[in-house]
Order: structure tokens, then sequence, then C-alpha cells
């Protein structure tokens, strides 16, 4: 261990942190690196961290340590990267391994007897930096499907000293691409009322020209005034068909510069600002991600350089001009967008339809907006929009209706509830549910209550209601029955669901002591592993209760026998 010790400060002392030291990290699987998804990929919410590596559609697969160092942190949670371990270097980077079956046989002890000393499946610690030490290429873990995993794959980052998650790709690690990125749509959009493109002062769909070589034409567009371009782009590697994220995306006007947007860095605090890089109002729409190569007011990102006017470009009246995009992946390969312009002043026919206003309500961005009608009140925070936005607001009965949900928050925004009107032993049974996609399925919403204020929060427009969940969850063994010998089973399992409001906690016990039971929410299951050794007698009375989001509680007793 004094070795190790020694061994590791002097590591530490010989690599301070460098720009992106190469060979210092080996690859975490010992398969060749086939990716699901790109570092600075657009995820609906956030840009995503690190590489998803494939694992063959396996679990199992020995993950190794990246480099020397010792274990800084272990998370597990039902949701987001579910099992996962935290690597602190001597060059004072960290690198991150997510959606882990199990871990190594040192390190499952180790967090078992944490799950078991606080009776809690989640748990998450942070070992001192002499405790969980590591050695190069040791095997810490294996790859599974845990957390919010869509399919079996290892997530893997390398954060720097400031938590701020890096390509890996910058260290050396390789992956097969040979393949341009590859552009599916591209639009104009004009910066204010005075712009125009094609005779419209609206987002325009510019028609794409695939050439023979991996770059495209657009047809000659007519504009005027300041506008921006958007772009929809991917990129596949070699080994997979994933369409997964670009690297790099730069702007030229008439040969000059405009912007470059460089994913190489991303800090979690800026990630949810994706929504301030795609057209959010499409993407809801149609599902489809438009990355805005021009910087719109509160706009944090970190991701841009070079950023000429924001952007835009000035169109000015009988010109001929040219607008360049050069997209690339991480291995250089690269397509170009070629856009001619002609500036040419029209005078917009202006629609006759007009919006009424005065049924609509104004909630500001950089102030504090209130909205009240019956039992409801609406609270918005200062920057919890982007933008100064008309809502149509209004409310029926239990009902509240606040627009559509294609606006884009910075933060959650708060529905209270008055539930004064109700008996109660009826309250603690209410709910706030938002109605969701085309067949308007009620969804709980994060919803707590003080006296009788029921208060829900969420960044989501569109349609809510009071709800009322009465019904408990259920619990359904799945490979026992009530009094059956099971001496030779591994595990014990069932199968526990909530209908409504989904499930909130749930609790095990095995003769009174209690015992770990692993939960996949993907397969609605709970899942005691014997191995734990803490079932020893024969026989066994087990119970479980599962409580869902407004309180209701079920709980299932059995016996079973073990030798």
């Amino acid at each position: 261990m004094k070795q190790f010790l020694i061994l590791f400060l002097l590591t530490s002392s010989l690599y301070g942190q460098s720009e992106y030291p190469q060979d210092y990290f080996r690859a975490p699987l010992d398969i060749p690196i086939v990716l699901s998804g790109t570092f600075g990929e657009l995820r609906s919410t956030h840009f995503h961290a690190g590489l998803d590596i494939k694992t063959q559609q396996r679990e199992g697969l020995k993950v190794y340590a990246a480099a020397l160092g010792y274990i800084s942190r272990i998370k597990i949670s039902h949701f987001g990267y579910g099992k996962a371990i935290y690597i602190t270097h001597p060059n004072g980077y960290t690198t991150v391994y997510g959606h882990l079956q199990k871990f190594s046989k040192r390190l499952e002890d180790y967090i078992k007897q944490c799950q078991y000393d606080k009776e809690s499946y989640e748990v998450e610690v942070f070992p001192h930096s002499e405790e969980l030490l590591i050695e190069p290429d040791e095997v810490i873990a294996y790859s599974g499907n845990t957390g919010g995993s869509g399919g079996p794959h290892l997530h893997f980052e390398i954060r720097d000293n400031l938590e701020r998650t890096m390509n890996p790709l910058l260290f050396g690690i390789e992956v097969e691409d040979s393949t341009a990125p590859y552009v599916t749509a591209v639009f104009a959009y004009p910066k204010d009322e005075n712009a125009i493109i094609n005779g419209k002062n609206e987002r325009v769909p510019l028609r794409l020209i695939p050439q023979k070589t991996d770059d495209y034409a657009v047809e000659k567009i007519k504009a005027y005034g300041n506008i921006g371009f958007g772009v929809t782009s991917n990129d596949k590697q070699d080994l997979a068909p994933n369409n997964n994220g670009v690297s790099n995306i730069q702007t030229f006007f008439n040969g000059n510069k405009s912007l470059e947007i460089d994913f190489k860095r991303i800090s979690f605090d800026e990630s949810k600002h994706i929504k301030r890089l795609v057209d959010y109002e499409y993407y809801v729409r149609k599902r489809s991600k438009i990355q805005k190569l021009f910087i719109e007011k509160n706009n944090p990102l970190s991701i841009y350089k070079d950023a000429y006017d924001k952007g835009y470009v000035k169109i000015e009246d009988s010109t001929a001009s040219v607008y360049k995009m050069r997209i690339r992946d991480y291995n250089g390969n690269e397509s170009w967008v070629v856009i001619p312009v002609d500036g040419e002043f029209e005078t917009i026919k202006k629609d006759s339809t007009t919006i009424d206003r005065s049924k609509q309500s104004l909630v500001y961005s950089n102030k504090m907006s209130t909205l009240t009608s019956g039992n409801y009140t609406v609270n918005f925070y200062e920057n919890t929009l982007y933008d100064d936005t008309y809502v149509d607001f209004n409310v029926s009965s239990d009902t509240i209706f606040l627009g559509n949900d294609n606006v884009a928050m910075q933060k959650n925004f708060y529905i209270n509830y008055d539930l004064s009107n109700y008996k109660k032993e009826h309250q603690d049974k209410l709910y706030i549910a938002r109605f969701y996609g085309n067949y308007k399925k009620p969804y709980y919403v994060s919803t707590s209550r003080k006296g009788d204020v029921l208060t829900a929060k969420t960044k989501a427009l569109g349609t809510y209601a009071l709800s009322m969940d009465t019904v408990p969850p259920t619990i359904t063994p799945t490979n026992f029955t009530d009094k059956k010998w099971i001496s030779n089973y591994r595990y014990l399992k069932l199968k526990i669901d909530d209908e409504l409001t989904g499930i909130s906690k749930y609790r095990a016990t095995v003769n009174g002591k209690w015992i770990l039971m692993e939960y996949d929410y993907k397969k609605n299951t709970l899942i005691h592993d014997f191995s734990d050794n803490i079932v020893k007698d024969t026989k066994n009375e087990l119970k479980i209760i599962v409580t869902d989001n407004v309180g209701n509680s079920s709980t299932f007793e059995a016996t079973f026998f073990r030798k």
C-alpha cells in the first residue's frame, strides 16, 4: 500500500494537468471501440457527456480502469447512470463508468456494506483518497444496462479538475471513422421583423442538393437584412449504423469566418441550455434537432468561438453573397454546405390574420410573472424563460391550460392549486398531472403539499389537471409462491407496478431484517441475490412494502424455505 501511494504521488507530480495527455488513458473495454453515442451529441434535454461504447449487445464484459488512480465516488441510482464508478487520477482528471451491471468483488463487497448500513439500494459514497486505490488495467466492474440506459453499453467520461466533461477522443482513444458527416436539412432565420428570406419573415426551409462528393449545395435564396442559418446534421462511424453527433461546425460569409461551434468540453451547469442551441419549437413538433448557427440572447453556452456579430450575416440590397458551413467529425472527415444568397429587398405582404394578444398573458424572461385564475396560481420566477412569451392561459374547473409545450425553459416554473375546498382525508391522494402526447394521457408531475396548497414543478407548458390516485401499487412474485422451498434459487424475484403516479419507495425484510433488493424500473422488477448471505434461516418470513408517489401503500407477505 505504501509503495502504491508513493507511485501515485510521483505520478501526480510528473503529470500536472496538461492539455489532453496522449497515451495516458487506456480504453475501458478490451473489445474494438464502437460507439452508439458521441461526446456532445444532442439529446432531448442535454448534451451527451461522454462516449456510449457498444458492448456487442451483451452485459458482463470486463470494464478496466483507464489509468492509475483512486475511486473518489460510487453512485447507485434507479435512473441516470445506474451503477457508476468515478476514478480520480494523478494528472487531475476523473474517469466515469456508467450503467454497470456489477462491480469487481472488492468494490461489490464495499458498496453492499454501504447499502446494508444505510438500508437503501440507492447510495452515493465518496471514499477518501487512500481507501480504494486502483492499479492500471485493473478490472473494476462489468458492463450492464442499469439506470436510464436504453440497451447494454458502457457510458465512459473524462472530466477535468473543474468537473467539466471532455471529449475522451482528445486523449488518444481511437474509433474507426472514415465517413464524413451528413446533412439532412438546412434553414434560414430572420433576426428581426425587418429581415426577409424568400419573401417571408419567418424560418424558411431551404432546398438541399447533395453533390457527388460529401458536400451539399443549396438552391439560391433571396434575402435582405440580418439573417442566420440552421442545420440538421449527424455523423456515422465505420462499424455502427447509429446517427451520432458531429464534432465541429464552422460558418463563413463571403470567405470570412462567422462562427464556430466546437464540442470539446461542456460543463454540467451549461448542458441544460442545449435548448438555446437547437430550435426547440421545431424539435417538439418534428422531433428533429436543428442546430442554430447564431447566438440569441440568454445563451450562456461556452461551445462558441470566433462569433462575429453573433453568427448573423447582413444581406444588402442588390448584392451577391455566399454562406458556407463546414461540418466535421472528430477524425477530421468533413462536409461543406454552400448557400448562394442574392440580396433583394421585398415588401412583405402582411398577413390579414392577427393574434388577439388581449386573450393571452405575457410572461417575462427577466422578472417574476404570476398568473392566477380559479384555484390555480402559476409562478414564473426570474430567468425561467429565455424570451418574453405570450401564453394562452385559462382555467376550466380543475384543468389548467398553459399554451403549447414548445416554449424552451431555463428552469422549472410552479403550478399551485388551492385545496381548501377538498376534504382533508382526500388531500393526500391528490396530485397534478400533465396531459401529454396525441392521446393526452395523464402523467404524474413531481408534486408536494404545504398546508392546503398543492405545488407541481415542471419545465413544460401545456395542459395540466388536478387528479386523484387512491389505487395502491401491485406486488406479484414471479419465481416463487407462498410456503415454497427455494433452496436452489440464486435470486428472489417480484414484479411491482403503479399505474397512475409511479413507485416512490419500497422496503423488504426477511424475518424482520432488511434485505437489499435491486429495483429495475424498466422491467418493474425487484430482485434479491441470496449470495448476500443475509438469509440464513430455514423458515423465512418475507415482507415487502411498496409506496407510490401520493402515499398509497401495498404490503406483500409470504413464507419461503431454504436449506
